[in-house]
């Protein structure tokens, strides 16, 4: 493990070093080693020697500043608007964590969007459940501002109220898109079939209808960051898995393992490159699972087909996900049986 300390937090680092069980300590600094050994009855026997380092000062070159997309240290409208941000650059010590998921969440979508950006076409994306639009504005900002790009962007969700202030805090920067809607998921259709659906913690079965929706409009990208899944909470019953799904916390977070096992799985099965990963540190949010799909492989694939059928019998229960695809998913499902 690797860490950087200054000033008095050294010290301070030092004392909590010194109170560990190691028999054994080594320091090393450019004006000397100091070597700490304690022996069995508590002894503590201090030796300094030269150098061992041959730098005359710290290197320091190793300290690199974390490179965010949405730079630190400048003025930046958005993060201003949103209250991120104060006037001078200052990532507000309340906005922290949020700075960094809309930046990581950023990054995944930096690395999917190349292809799309190739074709010098507009960008079209839906994000659904958008809430307070901050990810919709900062996709936006993110291509369009900063990268330049021409893009087209729609924020869907079913509070009017979440939506006006989305739409106030858009017309307070001066922007004419994104645009936004009052629509279920499942109601809304596009002007044009979207090249990335989004999903930033849509709340239970949102982020299937998101992930479905996706799929139905053969949209080339999805990104969901999954939230609460209530479906199959209830619904979890097998012998071996008793002593598990028992206890309360155990059973949900078995049971968002499993919903978003078959969301992938769907996913796969429907043609789509499919990765769940962490796409932010869960210091910053619990909820730091992605899952990430590039629609670009043969659809009904006969191993995935399988897998899905397999661990919907173990368990006995049929997927929301497989419930909105409909016709699309069962077809592949019946030609594997």
């Amino acid at each position: 493990m690797t860490q950087n300390f200054c000033g008095n937090e050294l010290t301070a680092r030092l004392d909590e070093t010194l109170a560990t069980p190691f028999s054994r300590i080594h320091i090393q600094t450019t004006a000397g080693d100091i070597h700490i050994r304690v022996s069995r009855k508590g002894r503590v026997l201090i030796t300094k020697a030269r150098a061992s380092r041959s730098e005359p000062s710290p290197d320091l070159s190793h300290d690199r500043r974390r490179r965010y997309l949405l730079d630190l240290g400048r003025r930046d409208p958005f993060l201003e608007a949103t209250g991120i941000m104060t006037w001078d650059g200052i990532v507000r010590p309340t906005m922290q964590d949020k700075f960094r998921q809309i930046n990581e969440f950023l990054r995944v979508i930096e690395q999917v969007f190349a292809p799309l950006a190739a074709r010098q076409a507009p960008l079209h994306i839906v994000d659904c459940g958008c809430g307070a639009a901050h990810l919709t504005l900062a996709a936006y900002h993110f291509l369009h501002n900063i990268h330049g790009l021409p893009v087209h962007i729609s924020g869907v969700d079913t509070n009017q109220e979440i939506i006006a202030r989305g739409i106030a805090l858009r017309d307070s920067l001066g922007w004419n898109e994104p645009e936004f809607v009052v629509s279920r998921i499942l109601d809304y259709e596009p002007p044009v079939p979207p090249d990335m659906v989004l999903s930033l913690h849509a709340c239970d079965g949102a982020t299937d209808e998101a992930i479905a929706k996706g799929i139905l409009w053969k949209s080339r990208i999805v990104l969901s960051a999954p939230c609460c899944h209530h479906e199959l909470h209830h619904r979890l019953a097998a012998p071996l898995f008793a002593p598990l799904i028992r206890h309360g916390v155990l059973r949900e977070r078995l049971a968002d393992l499993l919903t978003d096992t078959f969301r992938a799985l769907a996913l796969r099965i429907m043609g789509y490159r499919t990765h769940v990963i962490e796409f932010v540190s869960p210091e910053y949010t619990s909820k730091n699972l992605m899952i990430r799909a590039t629609r670009g492989l043969r659809a009904g694939d006969a191993r995935f087909v399988r897998e899905y059928q397999e661990l919907k019998r173990f368990w006995n229960v049929t997927p929301v996900i497989e419930e909105l695809l409909g016709e699309q998913l069962r077809k592949f499902l019946r030609e594997e049986a």
